[in-house]
């Protein structure tokens, strides 16, 4: 910041004077390229600043409005070559809210700007709306003030969660409520039943993505679904649901899995290991545990959580870690899922530094117990270092912490601040790679398999 001020003063005059210079160096303004500039979040993009003079300080910027009207930046610092180029996929960012080659780090490193609300969280909402990010690039290097700036160019890329073609389909059936999403063509395609974890509403973006890989998937609202109190949410309304899937004339037949993350692991691995009903030809456990109790409602399973509140750890900044939460039942072989029932292929994605469920712990159990049952070799693990709990697609901003509300008595809400995990950079490559790797399992088991029968 010192630099920046003893290279363009405190006078604006002056830093758009020194702009004029190097915007009309050679009789030609520095260009701004990103490539695409409209394609879905999980694919990268390419950015590239031309026409700078040799050896140029500038600075990368990234600005992202949320649904929430939250206001998200990032920015990376690089010096241009001696072609006055700056290609971020092969150039090192020097300092900035990342470092080093990274060619999606406008995006993974964005961070809430200086002013906003604590404990915030960057989902989308509308599937059906573009995620718009603006990139500018800046003379100098620079760490802040950007919105009192004016760029050298500008270019703004649209990513979205739904590829052109796919159809988004509400359906309330049988007091089942959620969202399909149908990818484009005659069909018919393998299903994905998509469930999320303790958080209320319908969350939609995770399935739309799927959809834009070949997958019929169904995302479901069930903590707590509109009209249903959460105890009455029972093993039943996940077997509708799968039924609901099963039926749909685009989804072929014996051939569908299941996703889970967090809450939604572990029922995904109880529907797995005891219904009669759900019988998927492969499922995916991401942040999850097979540490629940098994004969009881999804309303009594969290207030055994509930009854071991005292395990709840809080941080130096407040923060609470509930993993120790889950492993209070771990004793009780009645409070976890028989895995050694399961008879399709599973796969498991975990962080280390999960401070949420012990993800990795319930892993290595898992394997015993499957080892015991004869059924190990169903079982695939890919466990990332320095990962939290909220693994999700990628090159999303990694969640650290962020403000968390349960509905209580008399529909009231007990707010605090949970402790996630995660290490910024290690947690963005965890969700590159887990993505790739669960994309291949999921076409492996669903597409490939079918082919063969």
């Amino acid at each position: 910041i010192e630099r920046a001020s003893t290279i363009f003063g405190e006078c604006t005059q002056l830093f758009l004077v020194q702009q004029q210079t190097v915007s009309t160096q050679n009789g030609t303004r520095p260009l701004l390229s990103v490539q695409t500039s409209r394609g879905l979040v999980d694919e990268k993009f390419q950015i590239v600043v031309t026409n700078l003079p040799l050896k140029q300080e500038v600075t990368l910027h990234s600005l992202h409005q949320s649904e929430d009207n939250d206001f998200w930046e990032a920015f990376g610092q690089y010096i241009s070559d001696e072609h006055g180029t700056v290609t971020v996929a092969k150039d090192e960012s020097l300092g900035g809210t990342y470092k080093g080659t990274d060619p999606m780090g406008l995006l993974w490193s964005m961070r809430p700007i200086p002013g906003s609300q604590q404990g915030v969280r960057l989902r989308k909402r509308d599937v059906l709306t573009p995620m718009v990010v603006h990139i500018s690039v800046y003379i100098g290097h620079l760490c802040q003030g950007f919105s009192h700036k004016t760029p050298l160019a500008t270019s703004d890329t649209e990513r979205w969660y739904i590829a052109p073609g796919v159809k988004r389909v509400n359906f309330s059936e049988k007091e089942v409520r959620g969202t399909l999403f149908i990818p484009p063509g005659p069909g018919p395609y393998p299903g994905v039943l998509d469930l999320w974890g303790a958080s209320a509403g319908l969350i939609e973006y995770r399935a739309a993505l799927l959809a834009s890989h070949g997958f019929v998937s169904m995302t479901l609202e069930y903590f707590p679904p509109k009209g249903l109190r959460l105890k009455d949410v029972h093993a039943s309304y996940f077997e509708k649901a799968y039924q609901i899937l099963k039926n749909h004339p685009m989804v072929q037949k014996d051939c569908l899995g299941m996703l889970g993350l967090c809450f939604g692991s572990a029922m995904t691995l109880r529907m797995v290991a005891y219904s009669k009903v759900i019988k998927p030809q492969c499922c995916v456990c991401i942040s999850g545990s097979h540490l629940i109790p098994v004969n009881k409602s999804l309303f009594e399973r969290v207030i055994t959580g509930l009854v071991h509140q005292k395990k709840i750890r809080v941080n130096e900044d407040n923060q609470e870690i509930h993993r120790d939460v889950i492993v209070a039942v771990s004793s009780d072989p009645d409070l976890k899922v028989d895995v050694g029932r399961i008879k399709c292929p599973l796969l498991l994605v975990n962080g280390d530094d999960d401070q949420t469920f012990p993800a990795v712990e319930s892993a290595e159990d898992m394997a015993m117990m499957m080892e015991k049952a004869g059924n190990r070799h169903l079982m695939e693990v890919l466990t990332y270092h320095g990962t939290g709990h909220l693994i999700e697609p990628p090159y999303l901003p990694t969640i650290h912490s962020t403000n968390y509300y349960l509905l209580w008595k008399k529909k009231e809400r007990y707010a605090f601040v949970m402790l996630w995990g995660g290490q910024t950079k290690l947690h963005a490559y965890a969700q590159e790679d887990a993505w790739k790797k669960i994309l291949t399992f999921l076409w492996q088991h669903l597409y490939i398999s079918s082919a063969l029968h």
